[in-house]
């Protein structure tokens, strides 16, 4: 069983597993980035963009199977599950929390 998570990460993982767009982006801040695939969004505005392309299109589902904590960051691993070529494909998701909210977001595979 995967330990409780950070809350605006769990409504976060909540709101893909149902793909709803508005309650994905609703615990980043308004300034925050994430950096997916070598490249890096910042703002509301590219994050709505981001999961647009990468997550709704393609109904990718992010299921992390584990997480730990390091440092300032919390790590969470596991497949994401979609209409993508490859699915599932594993990932790490690295955020990286501020004032109960999603700061930063590092993806790899």
């Amino acid at each position: 069983m995967m330990a409780a998570l950070p809350k605006p990460i769990g409504d976060y993982l909540e709101a893909n597993a149902q793909l709803n767009m508005d309650a994905m982006l609703k615990p980043f801040t308004a300034g925050a980035v994430v950096l997916d695939n070598g490249r890096q969004y910042q703002g509301q505005a590219e994050l709505r963009s981001l999961l647009e392309e990468q997550v709704i299109t393609v109904k990718a589902v992010f299921m992390p199977d584990t997480v730990r904590h390091e440092n300032d960051q919390v790590i969470l691993e596991g497949p994401a599950h979609g209409d993508f070529a490859g699915s599932p494909i594993r990932f790490t998701y690295c955020f990286v929390l501020e004032n109960d909210a999603i700061k930063t977001l590092e993806i790899t595979a």
